[in-house]
C-alpha cells in the first residue's frame, strides 16, 4: 500500500467536495487560484501530489481554513514505514 499516493486520493475528492458544495466549478476554481482546470481535474483525481503551496492556494479559493481540505477518514494504522 502506497500512502502517499493513497492520500493524494483522498485529499483530491475531499477539494471536489468542498469545491462543489461552494458550488464552483473547476473553471471558477481555475481562476481564483490561477490553476489550469485540467491540472484541477488531476488534482481532484489524485493524479497530481498536492504541494503545501497549491493546497494553501485551494484553501484560500475555497474561503475554508487547510485543515478542512483534511476533514476526510483516513486509517492510517494500516501502513507502515519503511526502514
Amino acid at each position: 500500500m502506497d500512502i502517499t499516493a493513497d492520500l493524494t486520493v483522498h485529499l483530491g475528492k475531499r477539494i471536489m467536495e468542498v469545491r462543489k458544495h461552494k458550488n464552483f466549478s473547476q473553471e471558477k476554481l481555475g481562476l481564483l487560484t490561477g490553476i489550469d482546470k485540467a491540472d484541477i481535474s488531476k488534482y481532484e483525481s489524485g493524479k497530481i501530489n498536492l504541494t503545501l503551496k497549491t493546497l494553501l492556494r485551494f484553501a484560500v479559493a475555497l474561503q475554508v481554513h487547510p485543515k478542512e481540505l483534511f476533514n476526510f477518514e483516513f486509517d492510517i494504522t494500516k501502513y507502515k514505514i519503511d526502514e
